[in-house]
Order: structure tokens, then sequence, then C-alpha cells
């Protein structure tokens, strides 16, 4: 199996894309590339998977791991480009829960991203999923703020109001 893994960071999220066969022997990937993109220390990382095969459950198990880890930290994970097989896989291995995708789980379903109220801790990774995967995401730090621009950059900085960017502006 063979999984190449890109981190792309940007100023209001990070992009981890994944290209190959993602299952138990590519975690020694994975892991530390999640681990990476959570250091950038933005409010945001987007798993681009449109380009990954998921041989076994393990990839998608280390992937709502890491999502709920990032939702405990007031932070959000979520994936982009699932084919219908990965959705499939996501719905069989009872993962809806754990990991936001960008469209509907199945052809009517859409699926929603998790509500969660204030202070109330993470719903627990599925067993099969801690028993397999050890991840390092215990504790993921809150989102570092945005550092405040310079006077080189114009009123650009004044006017901007330090909030998130819509999804779509970068479509």
């Amino acid at each position: 199996m063979h999984l190449h893994v890109a981190v792309v960071p940007a100023p209001d999220q990070v992009v981890v894309r994944l290209t190959g066969d993602a299952g138990r022997p590519t975690l020694t990937r994975l892991v530390p590339a999640l681990t990476r993109a959570a250091g950038h220390g933005t409010t945001s990382v987007v798993v681009d998977v449109a380009g990954a095969r998921f041989q076994d459950g393990t990839a998608l198990q280390a992937l709502a791991g890491f999502s709920d880890a990032m939702a405990a930290a007031g932070r959000c994970c979520r994936l982009v480009g699932a084919p219908a097989v990965t959705r499939r896989l996501v719905s069989e291995e009872g993962l809806a829960e754990h990991l936001e995708l960008d469209g509907p789980l199945t052809g009517q379903y859409p699926v929603r991203p998790r509500p969660r109220p204030v202070g109330e801790p993470p719903a627990a990774t599925p067993a099969v999923a801690t028993a397999r995967v050890t991840a390092p995401w215990d504790e993921i730090p809150p989102a570092r703020p945005r550092p405040v621009p310079d006077d080189l950059s114009g009123a650009h900085g004044a006017a901007c109001s330090g909030g998130t960017v819509p999804r779509d502006r970068w479509r």
C-alpha cells in the first residue's frame, strides 16, 4: 500500500490531501500528517479524500479520533471530496457521528455537523477505533489567534474583522 499525504497550510485552515491507498499499513504516514496539520493552530483542518482509497476502516477511524479531538479543542475537521464508496464505508463503520462530510452520506440524507452543547464532552470513539488506532491527539491545543498585520499590510488589516472566511470563497 502506498499513501501520499500533503499538508498545505493557509491563513484560516490547513488542507491535508490524501492520495492512494489508506489503511492500517499507512497509518504511519497519516497520523504524523494530521498531527502536523493540527500543530499549525488554525481553527479548521480540511482533509481532501477524493484521491484516497480506504482499504479498511482503520484510516477512517483515525480520522474520526482526530476529528473528535479537534472538536474537543473548539476546532473543526471536515472531510471533502469523499466518493460514494468512502461514504458507504463511513456509514458501515458507524463513523457518521464522528466525521463531518461535505455532502450527503447517502443519496437522500445529508450528513449534518455534530451539534454539541458547550461544555459537553465529545462522544466516545467506537471501541474498535480505540483498540486499533493510538494517536497523539489527546491534547490538541485550541486555535492560535491570528497575528495582527503590521503597518506594511495597509488598510486591509484594519478592516479585517478576524472572523472566519466563508467556505465557498475558495471555490
